[in-house]
């Protein structure tokens, strides 16, 4: 085991705490990045005690042949709430290289929210291929190891653990 079950907990109920501290009397909307997400921001928005709305994106990643080798990404699912006048806070289960997550900033900032952070619970700083990328809110700096559980998977198994395990893949 990673991390236990209480330690996840744990630090998604400081990072709720700090984030309903920072968006005190203001309306937040929480936009998860599906499917990795969802457990963090279902236990990250309990942790909210204020009123806040939550919606979902999916996106993926491929390596198209015009890429020129390069990754891509592409939306496949879009938010339902507007984002215009919104505190939008972004919540990824990890943060790597931030193409992905740059990528998302990038079209939300064009819809004008009236804020735009990031919470992520994994960090790998490390392997950032973005420069300046804000990520607002981390629960833990990672190596770089392939987990599952916690909302993490392999082949779509073993995302319902209760705690972060490391892979043998």
């Amino acid at each position: 085991m990673f991390l236990s079950a209480e330690e996840l907990h744990t630090r998604v109920d400081e990072l709720g705490a700090q984030i309903a501290e920072d968006y005190a009397g203001k309306e937040l909307l929480l936009i998860s990045i599906l499917k990795a997400s969802v457990v963090f921001l279902t236990d990250l928005s309990r942790a909210i005690p204020s009123t806040h709305k939550v919606d979902f994106v999916e996106l993926a990643g491929y390596n198209g042949a015009n890429a020129g080798g390069h990754s891509r990404v592409r939306l496949l699912k879009d938010t339902i709430i507007p984002l215009a006048g919104h505190e939008v806070l972004i919540v990824d289960e990890v943060v790597d290289t931030g193409l992905t997550l740059n990528y998302l900033r990038n079209i939300f900032e064009l819809r004008n929210p009236e804020s735009l952070r990031v919470a992520a619970l994994l960090d790998r700083p490390y392997r950032r291929l973005v420069d300046d990328l804000p990520v607002d809110y981390v629960g833990f700096t990672v190596p770089d190891e392939f987990f599952v559980g916690y909302g993490f998977d392999i082949d779509e198994r073993w995302r319902n653990l209760p705690d972060l395990r490391l892979a043998k893949v």
